[in-house]
């Protein structure tokens, strides 16, 4: 379980279709501090196991399930992913629960500066803006954000400078994929109403 807070935005080394999977090799300073094989990293908010690390450098494998299901087939030497540490039972909880289990892959379709802050808007997966509601919460690449506009199947939320300065969206541009995680509450609720008798 993670929180959407980002710790940190790694940046990739390699990654590679190996003999049983892809491996994906990642460059990182604070989350490699304390981490041991089997650790579970949210890396663009999707939570992979430790198979390996160094005092720089995590190492996952990936099954090619998760590379289709997910915005990893676009990484490339170099970009940035952002980095979460599974959350410890006396952490804080700053942002929501996110499981690490990407529900869909979103499109941007406008990401630019208006007045202060960012304003980014994502077409989500037809049929998913079911899913959300204003000043609900959903996870960007990893990303604990606030919705603040739901139209039909696309979603726009405002972003603050540091958020661009400690994650992977400043690297972002319309037209770019993310990974997206609606709220396990929706989802649960939608599974209870769907089974409640008529």
């Amino acid at each position: 379980m993670f929180t959407g807070i980002i710790e940190e935005a790694g940046q990739v080394v390699a990654f590679v279709p190996a003999a049983e999977a892809w491996s994906l090799q990642i460059a990182a300073k604070l989350v490699t501090t304390d981490v041991a094989l089997g650790d579970s990293i949210a890396v663009n908010g999707c939570c992979l196991t430790v198979t390996r690390f160094d005092a720089g450098h995590l190492w996952f494998d990936l099954l090619a399930e998760t590379v289709r299901l997910t915005n990893f087939s676009d990484l490339k030497p170099g970009a940035a992913v952002n980095l979460e540490r599974s959350l410890k039972p006396e952490s804080r909880l700053g942002g929501h629960f996110v499981s690490g289990h990407v529900d869909g892959l979103g499109r941007i379709e406008v990401f630019e500066v208006r007045g202060k802050d960012h304003y980014l808007r994502v077409a989500l997966p037809p049929g998913t803006g079911r899913y959300l509601v204003p000043k609900g919460s959903i996870a960007i690449d990893g990303i604990s954000l606030t919705v603040a506009e739901v139209a039909g199947d696309s979603i726009a939320v405002w972003l603050l400078p540091h958020t661009l300065a400690v994650t992977n969206l400043r690297e972002k541009q319309a037209g770019g994929r993310v990974n997206l995680e609606f709220d396990l509450l929706a989802k649960y609720v939608e599974k209870l109403m769907a089974s409640r008798p008529v």
